[in-house]
């Protein structure tokens, strides 16, 4: 016959798991966040010639890119409120629920 773990292990485990989740995604997003803007930084740096090209008769490569990075930015903002309040806040309600119990 197999116990049950105690409830004090229980809450332990969704605590680290609710840890090891936010940790991923927050990790993710800022690496995305980071390669788009060094990215840019770098090639900006190191290859000016490619952001320097004409798109049109008044605006360059960079102009688009840049506002890319910008835009970016805000997607994953959005991205990561939207995963806060469906997921994370409910999980951490459910973890000082389980808490105040005790």
């Amino acid at each position: 016959m197999q116990q049950s773990p105690p409830p004090d292990s229980m809450d332990k485990e969704k605590f680290r798991r609710l840890v090891v989740n936010r940790w991923k995604v927050s990790l993710t997003l800022t690496a995305i966040m980071m390669l788009a803007y060094f990215g840019f930084i770098l090639i900006l740096a190191y290859a000016p010639h490619l952001l320097s090209m004409k798109i049109g008769e008044h605006m360059t490569l960079g102009i688009p890119v840049g506002i890319f990075v910008i835009v970016l930015a805000f997607i994953l903002t959005g991205i990561y409120v939207f995963w806060s309040n469906s997921y994370y806040d409910k999980a951490v309600e459910e973890v000082l629920k389980s808490m105040r119990r005790k």
